[in-house]
């Protein structure tokens, strides 16, 4: 459904109401944060401002539309002579530049894009008095040049003449964020545009959904075409191209469900583990994967190379496959499964220890062996091979010619390397880049971070993080192990999902900023290179308080297991989590991390994707969060609230919003009667059809208290009623207007709407007059 504004009529709201509405709406969304008119964070202009210049450094306006406030101004200030001139200025000038201010949202009451905002920003008491001494009569020009409708410019004239009125019309009661003092309150500023941190230090984020209803989504990759594609795998098998505007094509990319091997069972480590594209596809066009498979009832890691089909650049042709490798595993746990091409252009291979507990195979267990590829790194060149084997061994690696080594290895010492990834390096300098960054899931007490070096032995299982495991081989003066950039305890989590260094352009605050996370605890995490000693600056990552991600498409929580993580083409960052751990539950989302409390200069950051040649349909992407949001006022038809204002909330499955609504009048008092004249109990639902039929009719709802109020939200998507406002205390709503309720399918035997049938969005059956204000939303 889209969101339309509902048009409230503040005749038919007692006063107390309305202030007992505003204080719920003020308590369960806060205070202010810095926003822009256009609802999304401040930036820091590209080109230094020329009229607004105490926002050059960060604010709500570039370049252009700091000449358009200049010609405002100027504008205005042609009705003055000289003595108005230099008296005035200084107020136009302000007031107009508070566009600029990075609390521009909050001053023109622009925090929620359903609500008008302000004509012009609110001024504190005392500046508004000084503003009316001095120049009271340049409001209707700055009303007028604001585009103000002809009646506020001729209201100036009622107002102008007495401070009172002036004031209560420009004033912001909110001493902290009015202006001036908004400038100099220093616990605002002090940390303005740098991520912000919850009091433990803890930074806040936000994220937005893009994709949802994934079977555990493994990996999330992108072809680097220009298309801004991203290829989806889910666990059973399948891959899933996404287009750029987040829509899905309707025929997976690759179907592999025939050969893998996996189960339902929560926590099954088996499966469709990864998915690779050549870094030349549009001319190599070949792809490769990572997947479980079952040989005469023999377990093994396979890695396969595909073409892409000949007549379509969105699908694999699937009868092009050729192993490239495969691998016994002796356990159906700790199988690896990460394929990454590195910037020398070879295929790495990230390959687990064969499972169990504690790496038990042999003398010194598979990851200290280097006869065997369990517990290893490997690295392979797959190019020109399609005349020969289907690899070879780059003459640089490291033990090539090391007896017994098997020359495949590239490092060692691996238990269960769990997603890794390649730095792009710093967009200005290119520091870093190349870098290999991996999470390796550990035994009893750590998880750890390492940096993937050549010839590097990570220490399983001698070590487990910087503690020993196996004290004996631990002790051994030959092992030489790599230390961990990071090891966490178990009290943290217990199951390291490798991430990625920031390399993005969209929020400038993560450059360099190391971000993972943990599948068992859900907890998001970064790490922090201090370029000059080394060391690595652990910061937990929390969602941002409702205030903080209070922006358009944002929201403040996820789902807990966390799979992996990924970047697009553009080098933005998401992660891919689900609510049920099995490779068969729709229950998979890819969130994209976004930091709200700085963007990157408007036009900086745009890309056009190239056009991609579609066969097959197009699935449209609607959030998770989206579906549970209700348009009352567009299904509705409701009316309320102030004259000059217009009002409805989105809301959220966090809560933090919500909707207030009205619906038209109830029409008597006590229990209805059903058929045959037995009462109905509270919540009580029935079809009435003027024409006898049974499955379809006005659904007519019996109200007494809250609970009706509960059956129609909880049927709407949400857990509770918040308040029901009897006898409709939101106002009326418009008679002529049919109430829809989409997903609902009735046979007419139903007691609850809450036993209909659902249906598909936008398919229904019932339509009724409903009769109570509703706010609904979730209770934890």
């Amino acid at each position: 459904m889209t969101l339309q504004t509902c048009n409230l009529h503040h005749a038919v709201l007692p006063h107390l109401l309305l202030l007992v509405l505003l204080l719920l709406l003020h308590v369960l969304w806060g205070c202010c944060h810095p926003q822009c008119l256009d609802y999304k964070p401040p930036f820091e202009p590209r080109q230094p401002l020329v009229f607004c210049k105490e926002y050059s450094k960060f604010g709500c306006c570039d370049l252009e539309k700091d000449e358009a406030i200049s010609v405002k101004f100027y504008t205005i200030m042609d009705n003055f002579d000289h003595s108005g001139y230099m008296t005035c200025a200084k107020y136009i000038r302000s007031i107009l530049c508070q566009e600029c201010s990075p609390y521009a949202a909050h001053l023109y009451d622009a925090e929620d894009a359903n609500t008008p905002m302000r004509m012009l920003p609110g001024m504190c008491g005392d500046y508004c008095s000084d503003y009316w001494q001095q120049c009271r009569y340049t409001l209707s020009l700055l009303l007028e040049e604001s585009g103000g409708p002809q009646q506020f410019a001729n209201m100036t004239a009622t107002i102008e003449e007495d401070r009172r009125k002036f004031c209560n019309f420009l004033e912001l009661k909110d001493k902290q964020y009015c202006y001036p003092n908004v400038l100099t309150n220093a616990a605002l500023n002090a940390n303005l545009g740098l991520v912000s941190e919850d009091p433990k230090g803890c930074l806040e984020l936000c994220l937005q959904e893009v994709a949802n209803g994934l079977r555990n989504p493994v990996a999330m990759i992108h072809a680097n075409d220009g298309t801004h594609r991203f290829f989806v795998a889910e666990q059973l098998g399948y891959v899933w191209v996404y287009l750029a505007n987040g829509s899905r094509i309707d025929r997976p990319f690759l179907n592999l469900t025939h050969a893998v091997l996996t189960s339902p069972w929560a926590g099954d480590e088996r499966g469709f583990l990864c998915i690779a594209l050549h870094p030349r596809i549009t001319t190599v066009r070949k792809a490769y994967v990572y997947y479980s498979v079952s040989v005469k009832k023999e377990e093994r890691i396979r890695i396969s190379e595909f073409t892409l089909s000949a007549h379509d650049d969105n699908q694999l042709d699937h009868s092009s496959e050729r192993t490239i490798l495969e691998v016994v595993e002796p356990a159906s746990n700790h199988n690896g499964g990460q394929l990454l091409f590195g910037h020398d252009g070879y295929l790495y291979i990230f390959i687990g220890d064969g499972g169990r507990a504690g790496d038990p195979f042999g003398k010194f267990g598979n990851s200290q062996n280097k006869s065997t590829l369990l517990g290893k790194v490997l690295r392979v060149d797959v190019d020109n091979n399609d005349d020969g084997p289907p690899y070879s061994i780059p003459s640089d690696n490291p033990f090539l010619r090391e007896k017994e080594a098997r020359p495949e290895i590239y490092a060692f010492g691996v238990r269960n390397m769990w997603r890794c990834s390649i730095d792009r390096g710093d967009p200005a300098t290119g520091r870093g880049g190349g870098r290999m960054f991996c999470g390796d899931v550990g035994q009893n007490k750590y998880e750890e971070v390492d940096l993937i070096v050549k010839g590097g032995n990570y220490g399983w299982r001698a070590k487990e993080g910087f503690s020993c495991y196996d004290r004996k081989l631990c002790h051994n003066s030959s092992l030489d192990d790599i230390l961990p950039i990071f090891a966490y305890p178990h009290k943290l989590g217990k199951s390291v999902t490798g991430g990625y260094i920031y390399r993005g352009c969209q929020m400038p605050n993560l450059n360099g900023l190391y971000i993972f996370g943990d599948f068992m605890s859900g907890r998001l995490m970064s790490l922090k290179e201090n370029v000059t000693s080394g060391e690595w600056l652990y910061n937990e990552i929390c969602m941002g308080r409702d205030q903080t991600c209070r922006f358009p498409k944002l929201i403040n929580s996820y789902y807990k297991y966390i799979i992996s993580f990924a970047e697009d083409e553009a080098g933005e960052l998401y992660f891919l989590a689900t609510g049920a751990a099995s490779a068969t539950a729709r229950a998979g989302v890819i969130y994209k991390i976004v930091d709200p409390s700085r963007r990157a200069a408007p036009g900086k950051c745009s890309v056009k994707p190239s056009p991609v040649k579609i066969k097959g349909k197009l699935i449209h992407f609607y959030p998770k969060e989206g579906k549970q949001m209700v348009n009352f006022c567009s299904t509705f038809g409701f009316v309320s609230v102030f004259s000059h204002f217009s009002f409805v909330v989105v809301l959220y499955r966090n809560m933090r919003l919500l909707a207030i609504c009205t619906l038209p009048k109830k029409r008597g008092r006590g229990h209805k009667r059903g058929r045959g004249g037995r009462r109905l109990r509270v919540g009580s639902v029935r079809l009435v059809s003027a024409d006898g039929l049974s499955d379809r009719g006005r659904v007519e709802i019996f109200i007494r208290g809250d609970k009706a109020g509960t059956v129609v939200c909880r049927q709407l998507g949400f857990t509770t009623a918040l308040a029901v406002m009897k006898r409709a205390a939101l106002g009326e709503a418009d008679r002529s207007v049919r109430i829809l309720l989409d997903d609902v399918e009735c046979e007419g035997r139903e007691r609850s709407l809450l036993e209909c049938k659902r249906a598909r969005v936008g398919k229904h059956n019932c339509s009724h007059g409903e009769d109570v204000g509703v706010i609904c939303g979730y209770s934890y």
